[in-house]
Parts: structure tokens; sequence; C-alpha cells
């Protein structure tokens, strides 16, 4: 008795897996899929659950076999990263995404007469170019010094 609120289910809508694809696209997929379905139609990318992305850490590719947990949210990465660590540039990804998608949901109107706007097209290859080399003198720049143990040479003290 009175737990019939905290007992129902979230409709499909709170629920819906997200999927990030490379053109920077979201989709939303309410149903139970694999993601061998996925993969199928972006060859050369892997797919990655964005709870499994750290910086500095090697990506967790999702088997194609395995199901996508309904509420994740799902992003393609390029083949060429499979074996590489996560970068600031690749969360910038997801950021970037983010972002167009709240602008796309902003609530602004639509004049007949305006053109339609089309949104630049991501393309994850240029990202990790460019931020490799930064993250990597970020890095650098972060690492602490050691100091340099060196033996102090005295003075011969004379007694009288």
């Amino acid at each position: 008795m009175g737990n019939y609120i905290s007992c129902t289910l979230l409709g499909p809508v709170g629920r819906a897996t997200k999927v990030i694809f490379p053109s920077g696209e979201i989709r939303r997929v309410n149903a139970a899929t694999k993601a061998a379905e996925l993969m199928l139609e972006t060859p050369n990318y892997f797919l990655v659950s964005t709870k499994s992305l750290h910086i500095g850490r090697r990506f967790a590719a999702l088997n194609a076999d395995e199901d996508l947990e309904m509420g994740n949210v799902y992003v393609f990465f390029p083949m060429s990263r499979r074996n590489a660590v996560v970068t600031a540039g690749d969360m910038a990804v997801l950021f970037l995404s983010a972002n167009s998608a709240l602008k796309r949901l902003g609530g602004r109107r639509i004049s007949p007469t305006s053109e339609k706007v089309s949104a630049p097209k991501l393309n994850l290859d240029d990202i990790e170019e460019y931020s490799t080399p930064e993250f990597k003198h970020r890095l650098s720049m972060c690492r602490s010094k050691k100091p340099l143990l060196e033996t102090i040479v005295e003075e011969p003290v004379c007694m009288r």
C-alpha cells in the first residue's frame, strides 16, 4: 500500500537509448537492440557506452552480440581508436553533439521564409588529430618534477 507511484515504470520517452553517430546525428532507440544492428549501418566504427569513457583509460568497445541497455547513451568511434586511450578530444565529441542537440530543441521559432540552416557535421578523425598533440603537451606539463639529488660539498673545519 502506498508504493504504487514508486513502482511504476518510466514511459518509453524516458527510457530510450540514445546513439551518437559519427556524423553527429543523435538517434533514439526505443526497442531492445543488439550492438551489431547499429554497427552494420556504420562500418569501420565501434560502439562504446558513455559510462565506460574515462580520460586516460582505454576504450571499452561493445561486443556485437551485446544488447544496448535502455536509458544509456552510446557513441561511435573509428576502428583506428579501438585500442587507444580516451582523450579530452574524444570527450569533446560528446559535448559538441550535446550542445547541438540542445540548440535544436531550444524552442526557436522558424519562420516559413527562412532557409534551413544545416549544422556542421562532426568528424571524429579531425578532432582526434587536433587534440592528441595538445593533450600530450598538457600531460607532460602536469608531471611533477623530481628534485636533483647531489651530494653537498662542505668545507673542512679547522680546529685549533
